[in-house]
């Protein structure tokens, strides 16, 4: 569209007196981002120097935006799958030359599980998309909510906000059914920013409920105990060929052998392997003298150790 609308205003000699048309098949703002972070980095050295606040599906940035701008010395992380609205938000980090945002593409279930205990202020569920046909892909749940109490703060929130009658009441059921929990129930109430879908609701009278969970207690230190190593083979054989196709599922994840090769010296399985939200695609070869993953090692994660687990007894089986 950027190609036509350009080719046109040039053959038809038309004067350009302003354009919001890059003039670059790049985003020159783009160029220049460092804030997009991948999930290895969070994973490999998570940043604890100071305190930490979470979006989960910022969408169009705003709230994400007024409040890194307004909390200079706190770290900001914003999640979000949709790319149009991270490449927005991208932008304007680096016009306003923000320093203590940072941007995730990721499944935050699963991210979650790699932040640190007792670092996180606040934690932002801004209308999340109410899966009422789905509820099991909602993003408030149970685990959701223990990893929420375990990376908070003591008196850190959890901020849940929503137009959707239904995932608030769900949501409320979900929260209560802990043994101790503080909750702060708002109906209507005025924020200092909204998104234009919350504008446009209000407009049209539509009801915005608020859900904020308080943090009381102090967590254990996060502790991912495992690696993926290997048990070496007794004896190799063929049989494991056996394993194409199984699947093999626990409490949240899978293991699925989807294909099988024979190697020269060995036997290769290509895997999915991991939470059922965000799973692992890789492979995993044997050999006589030992066993690996290709390409990488899957994330360190909970759902990832257990899989990992369950695939070394799977192969001494």
């Amino acid at each position: 569209m950027h190609k036509a609308l350009l080719s046109y205003a040039k053959a038809s000699n038309m004067k350009l007196l302003s354009s919001n048309v890059p003039q670059h098949q790049k985003n020159i703002h783009l160029q220049e981002v460092t804030a997009l972070k991948d999930i290895s980095y969070f994973a490999a050295n998570f940043p604890k120097d100071r305190e930490i606040r979470i979006e989960v599906g910022f969408g169009s940035g705003r709230h994400l935006l007024h409040q890194a701008i307004n909390n200079p010395d706190i770290l900001f992380i914003g999640i979000e799958i949709h790319f149009p609205s991270i490449e927005q938000v991208l932008k304007q980090i680096t016009i306003q030359n923000l320093d203590n945002l940072l941007i995730l593409s990721y499944d935050a279930r699963l991210f979650m599980e790699l932040v640190p205990s007792n670092i996180v202020g606040k934690i932002y569920v801004h209308f999340p998309v109410p899966w009422d046909k789905k509820p099991h892909r909602r993003v408030i749940s149970t685990t959701f909510i223990e990893e929420a109490i375990r990376i908070l703060k003591v008196g850190g929130s959890l901020e849940l906000r929503t137009d959707s009658e239904n995932y608030y009441a769900y949501s409320y059921e979900t929260f209560i059914a802990f043994n101790k929990t503080t909750l702060h129930i708002n109906k209507n109430k005025d924020i200092a920013v909204t998104s234009k879908y919350e504008d446009r609701w209000k407009k049209m009278e539509k009801n915005i409920y608020d859900l904020t969970m308080i943090n009381d207690e102090e967590s254990l230190a996060l502790n991912m105990e495992g690696d993926f190593s290997f048990i070496k083979l007794n004896h190799f054989s063929d049989e494991l060929l056996k394993l194409y196709k199984k699947i093999i599922r626990f409490n949240g994840g899978f293991i699925n052998f989807e294909r099988a090769y024979t190697l020269k010296d060995g036997v290769m399985f290509r895997m999915s392997m991991g939470s059922y939200d965000k799973p692992e695609h890789l492979y995993v070869i044997i050999k006589k003298d030992e066993i690996f993953y290709y390409p990488a090692l899957p994330l360190k994660s909970k759902s990832n150790l257990m899989a990992h687990q369950l695939l070394n007894e799977a192969l001494h089986e």
